[in-house]
């Protein structure tokens, strides 16, 4: 277990529905001593319905969740940092998100085909999003530039340790 992250960094898993933001953020955040917040169990209960039924959410749909998310960031980051698992799926979501960038935070895009997460997301069970909504969050997704970007088609110890690397690289982690 690391513990000599940039002081008050938060690092936000992005990517797709079944891209492994929850499971490699639960990793990643063990690995660096850090608290790991679900951005899913802050969505309206709307959203979730909305989901459920299949029915892609707008934009107006996610700013409040995306605003709920910058507050948690900011409280994160006059803590001692933290990791979240959002999907953060265009650059306007990211900039509020960093409160155009007044919060310390770096994006990590776990990038997978079509093919590979759709297989996950049929695979798994308790969860609000069905398989027919994948589609819509690639429509939308804006590859972020400045990520540190990490393909999903490797156990999830090997993509956390390329995340770490990627974080000491950019010194971030030390």
């Amino acid at each position: 277990m690391r513990n000599d992250t940039k002081e008050r960094m938060v690092f936000v898993l992005m990517g797709v529905s079944g891209s492994g933001k929850s499971a490699i953020g639960r990793m990643l955040a063990s690995e660096i001593a850090l608290p790991f917040y679900e951005g899913d169990d802050l969505h309206p209960k709307a959203n979730i319905a909305k989901m459920a039924q299949s029915i892609p959410l707008t934009d107006d749909d996610r700013k409040a969740w995306l605003i709920t998310l910058a507050g948690l960031i900011s409280q994160a980051n006059r803590k001692k940092g933290a990791v979240l698992a959002c999907s953060a799926l265009k650059k306007n979501y990211r900039e509020i998100l960093s409160r155009y960038g007044q919060e310390e935070v770096s994006f990590i895009y776990l990038k997978g085909s079509r093919r590979i997460i759709r297989r996950r997301i049929e695979e798994r069970r308790a969860h609000f999003m069905p398989p027919g909504l994948l589609d819509s969050q690639f429509d939308i997704l804006e590859e972020p530039e400045d990520a540190i970007t990490v393909e999903i088609d490797a156990p999830p110890e090997r993509i956390c340790s390329e995340i770490i690397d990627g974080l000491i690289g950019r010194g971030l982690l030390s």
